[in-house]
């Protein structure tokens, strides 16, 4: 890729960039959220038409209008969200788009294939290809692209934050397999905010800072470099040599204060099949027994499909448990009050684990987005809204969590994943909530965005407020949780004091090996 520009409305999205993809290599990219990161790989697999610029393959200019020219070139995308037909199977999205495909396929014959396919390259989907593809956990959704594109023999893949959704150990496998694909002549762009990562597997790193390459190493330069040094390059500051967790300034900036009365208690609340086939597939609750007082953060570990957005929608409000008690507050919840406009305006903040499907309205304006929660609330008097006011407040809270938008009208879905993380953490952390569900609120976030969500959720834990973090990266847990619980095929497994536990213990239980 060469000179590359692109500009939108208001936004010069990327300036001449330059990037290249070697046979056998994986090329990390790396900048902060909104970049440019996106929107290049986004060029690249014709997903967006650059302004100018040229891109060869093998030495040849090529054109890449769609994303079908750049499967048929070989460059394959795993996308941060999932591209998919969201009423059809896994097997069918699997299948779309398959150039050698018959105009009737026998489904027998493309469901062996496919199974054979995905069971070879070791992606533990097998069982889900009949389901449909609504009703995945978002780490599942990520495996089922990952297939589709190594089945349309991708000599180019390209992962958009892949870890962000996965365990530990299936983080491992995820490396594994981009190591045998590097090593049949495969390349591989590996976009990542983790510098530990970027640093452990990749053969080059190339910066991006406000649409522009700000730096480039190869070789032993790539193995070298710092993470201080590569922090400094995305944000443009001079940062010490201490950058290894961004969590560790919000874990000793607000001690942990006393708990107070509980907030959440749960007696064996189960979430059976009615509740569960309007959400992610296979996952239920059984026999849930769980407390959290007020100024205490819990949180909640397991692989992905274990339960946790069965969880966290039910502490949302979303469903209602089939049978158990449910206290908030110190008030038992009857089967009437389970929903969400009831728990939020209880005091309930939810950051969902779908950000895109569950956390905005794509196609309001990101002021519309920000006013959700407290438009009848604060905006609105005798049935009439305060458009002027509210739109002021828009602009302060954009401001506030540095949401890179064109303008406060801008739509929500046309935001980077990043951006869209902050427009949400920014506006269910506003107004004091006694409990927060924070289900992975750190997904997609550059260092500094991640700093400055878990110092909020510490703040707002300092006051009193009960906060529940739903993570599959057991070192955030670790680092700013009080407590830890484990879940295991619905079930809560495991608990533990952070203090008294480390990763290794976690990894195990979340893998079902209970203590």
């Amino acid at each position: 890729m060469q000179a590359i520009g692109k500009r939108y409305p208001g936004v010069q999205a990327l300036t001449d960039v330059d990037f290249a993809v070697h046979a056998g290599e994986v090329h990390a990219l790396l900048g902060e959220n909104g970049a440019g990161k996106s929107t290049l790989m986004g060029v690249l697999a014709g997903h967006v038409r650059p302004d100018r610029g040229m891109i060869t393959i093998d030495g040849q200019p090529v054109l890449l209008p769609t994303p079908r020219h750049a499967l048929a070139h070989g460059i394959g995308m795993v996308h941060q969200h999932a591209l998919a037909s969201e009423r059809h199977s896994v097997l069918e999205n699997i299948a779309l788009g398959w150039p050698r495909l018959p105009f009737w396929p026998r489904r027998r014959a493309l469901r062996a294939h496919i199974a054979a396919a995905v069971e070879r390259y070791s992606l533990g989907i097998e069982a889900l290809l009949d389901a449909p593809m609504h009703a995945l956990p978002v780490g599942s959704r990520q495996k089922v692209e990952i297939a589709r594109a190594l089945l349309h023999e991708a000599r180019v893949l390209v992962f958009d934050e892949p870890t962000a959704v996965l365990a530990p150990v299936e983080a491992e496998a995820l490396f594994a397999l981009i190591a045998r694909f590097c090593q049949r002549g495969g390349g591989v762009v590996f976009i990542s905010h983790k510098l530990d990562e970027v640093r452990a597997i990749a053969d080059r790193i190339t910066v991006l800072r406000h649409g522009r390459r700000v730096a480039h190493y190869a070789g032993i330069d790539a193995r070298g470099v710092d993470a201080a040094r590569l922090a400094s390059d995305m944000m443009g500051v001079a940062l010490g040599s201490e950058v290894a967790s961004p969590l560790s300034d919000a874990r000793t900036s607000e001690p942990s204060p006393e708990a107070t009365a509980p907030a959440l208690r749960l007696h064996n609340v189960s979430l059976g099949d009615a509740a569960a086939s309007r959400g992610p597939a296979g996952e239920r609750l059984a026999d849930i027994d769980l407390q959290l007082d007020g100024g205490r953060m819990l949180g909640v570990a397991g692989v992905a499909g274990s339960g946790q957005r069965a969880l966290a929608e039910l502490l949302a409000g979303h469903h209602r448990p089939q049978s158990g008690r449910f206290e908030l507050f110190g008030r038992p919840v009857d089967s009437r009050q389970f929903s969400p406009r009831h728990f939020a305006d209880a005091g309930v903040a939810y950051i969902p684990e779908d950000r895109r499907e569950r956390g905005i309205a794509g196609p309001l304006s990101v002021a519309d987005n920000l006013l959700l929660r407290c438009y009848r609330r604060d905006f609105t008097r005798a049935g009439v809204f305060a458009r002027g006011r509210a739109r002021r407040f828009a602009d302060q809270q954009i401001a506030a969590h540095d949401i890179r938008c064109p303008s406060r009208d801008t739509p929500a879905r046309t935001l980077s994943g990043g951006n869209v993380q902050k427009l949400i953490a920014g506006r269910e952390l506003d107004g004091e909530p006694g409990l927060i569900v924070a289900a992975y609120p750190f997904r997609g976030l550059d260092l500094g965005a991640v700093s400055e969500v878990a110092a909020r959720l510490r703040a707002a834990q300092a006051r009193g407020a009960a906060v529940v973090l739903i993570s599959e990266d057991v070192d955030h847990l670790l680092d700013l949780a009080d407590d830890v619980a484990v879940l295991f095929r619905g079930r809560i497994i495991a608990t533990a004091r952070c203090a008294d536990t480390d990763a290794a213990t976690l990894g195990l239980w979340m893998g079902g090996e209970a203590p």
